[in-house]
């Protein structure tokens, strides 16, 4: 679906669906805007239930200050206005309030981004504005000065946060990523220090590995058909269970012994439908489509395993906390964290872009979870949902393990039962 097609009312009913839905702001909180190519601005309305918007429900404010629709606008109009004033290459903003995010704020802190490449290059530096009235001129001076600056991202002073971008998707995309961050970073500070990644390791991220040579299918076979259904589908659940973001995470399944299929890059997950999803075949990508940076290690875990059919790799918060720590993630808490999860590597972040091969054969049916350094967790399967199956017991393990802490010390199972769960489940 091209989501830049849709009428712009519509467009605020969609992301602010996400939002709210996602746990990222209440009944009565947040705003979101479009500038539309004449100067008029579409705004969610003021005092109307964030749950259940209707494109009908959306105002208008237009070039020369009229305004329709059959509501107030948002009380925060003025900063939206402000912002578009002073910012005229941004023509979408949105203001929420995750509680990660307002975590940040009451305590006048920036969530750092530089955990994961991904984040950082999609967020940017992130802005900080001073404390004022909500809906007053003051507020909107605040935020708009911050972001004259050049930022696209601004935490609020004990307020929450504002996004903007070209498009609504690309605010809420920068929302999204940057609530990730928080969240995980909350997380990862439970367990110790957290490490960042210096401009030298960022950059590892923009090579682009993925550029591979194009050929054109002849034909479509009805396996092949069934597999991107499922790679849309897993992919929408992974972000609904909150194992995926809108930019963040990679599904591929293998198609046949030269052949799989996999995400592309660049793509919002949950708009994926089965013509975006990319074949890629004895090296040679489907013509017209960009897959996965992670194609060439996708490739290589295939090529060398061909037990495994699903590979997946996802940014989860509480997983992830691990990757940006030097805790051990331990999956002998209960029978189904050890047998589907194993024990997990800790794999340095460079070998992911510059060592595929060595991760393909670090990875197995037998080891088949890595955590990959300040990045991802990689899970492999015999099949889509047992690729799944690990991702998600992975992200709820991490997440049991975190909060033990203010329970107490972890007791992990015995090495006498870990033997019989072995014996029991062929996993020697």
């Amino acid at each position: 679906m091209n989501f830049q097609l849709l009428h712009p009312r519509d467009q605020l009913v969609a992301i602010m669906n996400r939002i709210y839905h996602n746990g990222m702001t209440t009944l009565s909180g947040g705003n979101l805007s479009i500038k539309d190519d004449n100067g008029d601005i579409w705004i969610t309305p003021s005092g109307i239930d964030k749950g259940k918007l209707t494109p009908k429900d959306m105002m208008c404010i237009r070039a020369d200050g009229t305004v329709e629709g059959p509501h107030k606008p948002s009380s925060e109009f003025p900063f939206h206005r402000a912002i578009y004033r002073l910012r005229p290459d941004l023509n979408a903003i949105v203001h929420a309030h995750p509680p990660a995010l307002v975590s940040f704020s009451i305590v006048r802190a920036v969530p750092d981004t530089r955990i994961v490449p991904q984040a950082n290059r999609i967020c940017g530096p992130v802005g900080y504005a001073p404390y004022a009235l909500p809906g007053s001129e003051r507020l909107g001076e605040n935020i708009a000065n911050t972001f004259a600056e050049g930022y696209n991202i601004v935490i609020l002073e004990n307020h929450g946060m504002a996004a903007a971008g070209a498009t609504l998707l690309d605010a809420f995309h920068r929302l999204e990523t940057l609530d990730f961050c928080a969240r995980t970073l909350i997380r990862a500070r439970t367990l110790g220090q957290v490490n960042t990644l210096a401009e030298p390791a960022l950059n590892l991220f923009d090579h682009r590995h993925n550029l591979l040579p194009e050929f054109v299918p002849t034909v479509h076979t009805s396996r092949e058909r069934e597999l991107r259904q499922q790679i849309v589908e897993i992919t929408a659940r992974a972000c609904h269970r909150h194992l995926m973001i809108s930019t963040e995470g990679v599904v591929s399944a293998r198609l046949d012994a030269n052949s799989f299929l996999i995400t592309p890059t660049g793509h919002d997950r949950l708009s994926l439908t089965i013509e975006d999803v990319v074949l890629v075949r004895q090296g040679v990508r489907e013509a017209g489509k960009l897959p996965s940076r992670a194609v060439r290690l996708h490739e290589a875990i295939y090529a060398r395993h061909p037990d495994i059919n699903c590979v997946m790799t996802a940014q989860s918060p509480s997983a992830t906390a691990y990757a940006i720590t030097a805790a051990k993630f331990d999956s002998r808490t209960i029978p189904e964290s050890f047998i589907l999860l194993r024990d997990i590597p800790l794999i340095p972040f460079k070998t992911l872009y510059t060592q595929a091969e060595a991760i393909a054969e670090m990875v197995s049916l037998r080891t088949p979870v890595l955590l990959v350094q300040n990045d991802c967790v990689l899970t492999v399967g015999t099949d889509i949902l047992n690729a799944f199956d690990r991702l998600e017991v992975a992200e709820y393990s991490a997440r049991s393990l975190i909060d033990t802490a203010v329970l107490g010390s972890l007791v992990p199972i015995g090495d006498e039962e870990i033997h019989d769960l072995e014996l029991a489940f062929g996993l020697v």
